[in-house]
């Protein structure tokens, strides 16, 4: 590691509160990896006459495990649990809940929580600890890809009107302009009663509309280092603008684009749950926090449902809002390493060769 890159992980390091959440932000995701193994209506794992099976990562039917029916085992049915018990063991998540599994003992709708349902249930008689927990994977694996997708797109647009400037900029800016004011409600409105919408057809309607963040940051950096001496030795040896472009000016661009990221990410996830919960998202039967908000509005009468979601939104945001202040104060040469927990340092000289 480069003496620069290090003194940007002591700084990022130095902030308490960037680093104390990237640690919080991790292991929660870390955990919403793993929720088939956390909150399933499958087991784990289970032994039937001495053969291991694992229904989390294949599909076994009811006739496999000595029943009748072809069709894909129901572990909740006492008939499968008695054929698994008879000749073999199984080990259950501590949750014995998916997102989509109905409690069919449930009598009170939305029930409150209590030894079985933890943070108790919707008005479906799901529970409600697993539609947060696979929520909290959708939303994050959501706004991860979006984000990754909008930023090559805007990186690719910013560094083509940066590096050759004069029309093309001139001419990508005013397309910039235009197509930033497009009303992209609109148009999913539109396309959502025409096209039945999945988590690949609306992320790529909206990588369409949200790259335009960073255009404006990479552009700047791009028309900077372009005058560059290096920049011009580089033309006069006859590099193509390919490689330079790739080799020369783009990691001096990419310190800037990655402050932006964390909170480009916060976006993309507000937007999820915003559409979500129009019910112009992801189809009806995902675990979606936005959904959850659509439930807690329909179940008022169960303050539960509100209260989880708000709060696991609110800490899914805050963390990455202080993760992303953390790289932006780690990454700016101007500041020194703090000593507080998420207070930048005084603006410190920095001498020649750091």
């Amino acid at each position: 590691m480069s003496p620069l890159n290090r003194r940007r992980l002591q700084n990022f390091r130095a902030n308490r509160r960037a680093w104390h959440s990237l640690w919080i932000f991790s292991a929660l995701l870390i955990a919403s990896l793993l929720a088939e193994f956390i909150a399933n209506d499958r087991p784990i794992v289970f032994s039937l006459g001495g053969e291991l099976h694992f229904p989390v990562f294949f599909t076994y039917s009811e006739a496999e495990l000595g029943g009748e029916l072809e069709t894909e085992a129901w572990y909740r049915d006492p008939f499968v649990m008695n054929l698994i018990e008879a000749d073999g063991w199984a080990i259950w998540p501590p949750i014995p809940f998916s997102y989509n599994t109905i409690d069919w003992g449930m009598r009170d709708l939305p029930a409150a929580p209590d030894a079985v349902h933890i943070l108790g249930t919707d008005g479906g008689a799901t529970d409600l600890f697993a539609k947060v927990l696979y929520g909290f994977r959708l939303s994050v694996l959501f706004g991860l890809s979006l984000t990754l997708m909008s930023s090559f797109i805007g990186v690719l647009v910013g560094a083509v009107q940066g590096y050759f400037g004069g029309m093309t900029d001139l001419l990508g800016q005013r397309l910039v302009e235009i197509w930033e004011g497009l009303p992209i409600l609109f148009v999913l409105i539109i396309l959502a009663s025409v096209v039945e919408p999945n988590v690949f057809w609306l992320l790529g309607i909206l990588a369409l509309f949200s790259w335009m963040a960073l255009v404006g940051v990479v552009r700047a950096e791009f028309l900077r280092a372009r005058n560059f001496e290096f920049v011009r030795a580089a033309q006069s040896l006859g590099v193509s603008n390919l490689t330079i472009m790739r080799r020369h000016v783009l990691p001096n661009a990419t310190v800037a684009a990655l402050t932006y990221l964390p909170f480009i990410l916060t976006g993309a996830i507000t937007v999820l749950t915003f559409l979500d919960f129009l019910g112009f998202g992801l189809p009806y039967d995902s675990p979606s926090l936005g959904r959850l908000l659509s439930a807690a509005k329909a179940n008022l009468q169960a303050p539960w449902i509100g209260i989880t979601v708000f709060v696991t939104l609110a800490l899914l945001l805050t963390l990455v809002i202080f993760v992303g202040e953390g790289v932006r104060d780690a990454l700016d040469p101007r500041r020194a390493i703090g000593l507080g927990g998420g207070t930048p340092a005084e603006p410190v000289q920095l001498q020649a060769g750091q």
